[in-house]
């Protein structure tokens, strides 16, 4: 037990990953099988880097025990957008239930925070993402206190005036475009880092399980229609089933 609290992980790049590609970097607990990525622990809401850290060092970033902690707290936590249990990042609004696997909060457009001097990790959900006009952060919701919507005279205005809205839909499309573009640049990562063939067989399974709710009589109604609706809410899905669906009609 002495052993796994005072060892250290130790740092470690992917052979097959561009060195300048920041989710290539991992750390290893030699002796042990366990190997976790930087970002997933950098991320981790319950997670606290090495008091002997400096950047200098960065080989004694994370002790082994402080990681295995954190691995057994997320075992209880569910992830929002995967709907399987390890989330331990969470959004950064204390009031907010969202927790999420580092890559899965990405792929749900979570916002990504980052000072690396000194020393800050944060992750907004996308209700809470401090870069979006119609957010819910402020100063009452770091403070757990839902914030109540105000509109100023000058805002009726503005929405009253056809060029703002024109523009404000621009803006809009923009910033989805540009969404969609680090949608395709993480999927790229991924290939890159060898992740690939994991997501694929993660999305299989969940196939298969929808299946099996669809096939058992004894699901809920409710779950049913979940279940069905999540597929057609897929866009890769959508023509199948909506073919399908003409074809019966």
């Amino acid at each position: 037990m002495q052993t796994l609290i005072m060892a250290k992980m130790v740092r470690r790049r992917c052979a097959f990953c561009p060195e300048d590609e920041e989710c290539a970097i991992m750390y290893v607990a030699e002796g042990q099988d366990l190997a976790v990525h930087q970002d997933c622990l950098l991320y981790s809401s319950g997670f606290v880097e090495s008091e002997e850290y400096s950047s200098d060092n960065l080989d004694i970033r994370f002790k082994v025990a402080s990681v295995v902690n954190e691995i057994k707290r997320g075992r209880r936590l569910m992830c929002y957008f995967c709907r399987k249990k390890g989330a331990t990042v969470g959004c950064e609004i204390k009031h907010c239930r969202r927790g999420y696997h580092y890559f899965c909060a990405l792929c749900d457009d979570a916002a990504i925070e980052t000072d690396d001097v000194k020393g800050t990790y944060r992750v907004f959900c996308p209700n809470h993402d401090p870069a979006k006009k119609n957010s819910f952060y402020d100063e009452d919701s770091k403070r757990g206190r839902s914030p109540v919507p105000m509109k100023s005279s000058s805002t009726r205005q503005k929405m009253n005036n056809k060029e703002t809205v024109v523009e404000e839909n621009l803006q809009a499309l923009r910033k989805r475009q540009n969404q969609h573009k680090g949608k395709i640049e993480f999927l790229r990562k991924c290939k890159q880092a060898g992740l690939l063939d994991e997501i694929f067989e993660e999305m299989l399974d969940t196939l298969h399980l929808a299946q099996e709710k669809l096939m058992d009589d004894n699901t809920s109604e409710t779950e049913y229609e979940d279940t069905v609706m999540s597929l057609f809410d897929c866009g890769l899905f959508e023509n199948i089933l909506t073919a399908a669906q003409s074809g019966m009609y």
